[in-house]
């Protein structure tokens, strides 16, 4: 109990509460209107000016019931204490004040929904107290004193519902938002890092056959043309997808498994890649054809980059009846971690998302990558089943072990 009275004194204020709407000048030229008809039309008012001016007080309050919830609550509540008791002293057979000051139920809304912590308990105690005086010095039958208990509850226990359901609202609004950043970042290192690492690699070939070879060079000059042409549209796809006023453009389609023969063409003066593709492979869901591309895609980036030696890269992609198996395996040598990792974070975060799993490391002849993927987004696959890759060149070089999944 202590522990959930200290979580509520630290409650901070709901961010940014709308100062003045119009609906908050509607009520008030309702209060005003209800004081004119009650001064003109009741006959017990007592001291009617005192009760007019105090009663507009209260009416007034309420403009600034957001901003300021607890000292609104503490001025209307005690106004109201300070009457009660004034009708005491003077011994009036009714009291100061008309029935519009019952506008002041919307201050303890107002509390609850706006306020913090601290203003909810220091509000609620003023209203307790207002409560208990006007209960103590008014009297009146039990079933009146209930019924004024739940007139003042009811919008208290409301603004909390309230102020419930729009916290977990945002809350679910930044979590999708965050989601979304993150797919965002993912989809742009996939896509650009695989297209500049190509435009690197092609580069530095290039200058090395300007003199040995100009004819090769040129071509592989032309390559990176092509290639940066990629990315431009890569990132131009990318900005119109996000621009709110574009986003009912026609966007090309999301690569997939099709694509990936392409990819690997267009790596020209890199690392050779083996690309084999089960023909068993058929249609898939566009998440988990997208899936399998970027996988590949950010594999190969990542040999390219980092497997220092290396002559060769295997891919397979291959068809079972529950998953599709990648496997990525270069014959390099992998230097100690550098870097910040976003890579294989944005795969394993990927094959996570779709189902599946994924895991990189050393083996006994270079570097692996393994995933698994569902056939259909979300499906829980089975425990790995390891598959043991054929020798990429024509030597008796042993099998490439496979990478055991980490113990869940």
């Amino acid at each position: 109990m202590r522990d959930e009275l200290r979580a509520l004194w630290a409650e901070p204020r709901v961010p940014d509460p709308p100062v003045r709407v119009g609906r908050d000048w509607l009520l008030l030229a309702a209060a005003l209107i209800g004081i004119v008809l009650e001064a003109v039309l009741r006959t017990d008012v007592v001291w009617w000016p005192v009760s007019i001016l105090a009663t507009a007080g209260l009416a007034l309050t309420t403009l600034w019931r957001r901003t300021h919830p607890l000292a609104m609550v503490v001025f209307a509540f005690g106004t109201a204490i300070a009457l009660t008791l004034v009708d005491l002293a003077a011994g009036h057979e009714s009291s100061i004040g008309l029935y519009t000051g019952a506008i002041i139920v919307v201050l303890a809304y107002a509390l609850t929904r706006w306020g913090s912590g601290r203003d909810i308990v220091l509000g609620s105690a003023v209203m307790l107290a207002a409560f208990v005086v006007s209960s103590f010095i008014d009297g009146g039958p039990a079933g009146d004193i209930l019924g004024g208990f739940v007139f003042l509850a009811f919008p208290v226990a409301l603004g909390a519902s309230v102020r419930l359901w729009s916290t977990a609202r945002r809350r679910e609004l930044e979590r999708m938002r965050a989601r979304e950043r993150e797919n965002i970042a993912r989809e742009l290192h996939d896509t650009v890092a695989h297209h500049v690492s190509a435009i690197v690699v092609q580069a530095q070939a290039g200058r090395v056959l300007a003199d040995i070879d100009p004819e090769t060079a040129a071509e592989t000059l032309a390559g990176v043309e092509e290639e940066g042409a990629r990315t431009l549209e890569a990132m131009r796809a990318m900005v119109m997808a996000l621009r709110e006023e574009d986003a009912g453009a026609e966007l090309s389609p999301l690569p997939g498994i099709a694509d990936l023969p392409r990819l690997v063409a267009t790596r020209r003066g890199g690392v050779p890649v083996d690309l084999r593709i089960d023909d068993a492979i058929c249609r898939l869901p566009p998440l988990v054809d997208t899936g399998v591309f970027r996988i590949v895609q950010e594999s190969v980036t990542n040999a390219t980059r980092h497997a220092v030696g290396a002559t060769a890269i295997q891919v397979r992609v291959v068809a079972e009846p529950d998953r599709i198996h990648i496997i990525v395996l270069d014959d390099g040598k992998t230097p100690g971690p550098s870097g910040t990792g976003y890579g294989l974070t944005g795969l394993r975060e990927r094959a996570s998302i779709l189902g599946g799993n994924l895991v990189a490391g050393p083996c006994a002849d270079g570097w692996r990558v393994e995933a698994e993927l569902p056939r259909q987004p979300g499906d829980v696959l089975p425990p790995r089943r390891p598959i043991k890759l054929p020798p990429h060149r024509d030597d008796a070089s042993p099998p490439h072990q496979p990478i055991q999944a980490p113990p869940p």
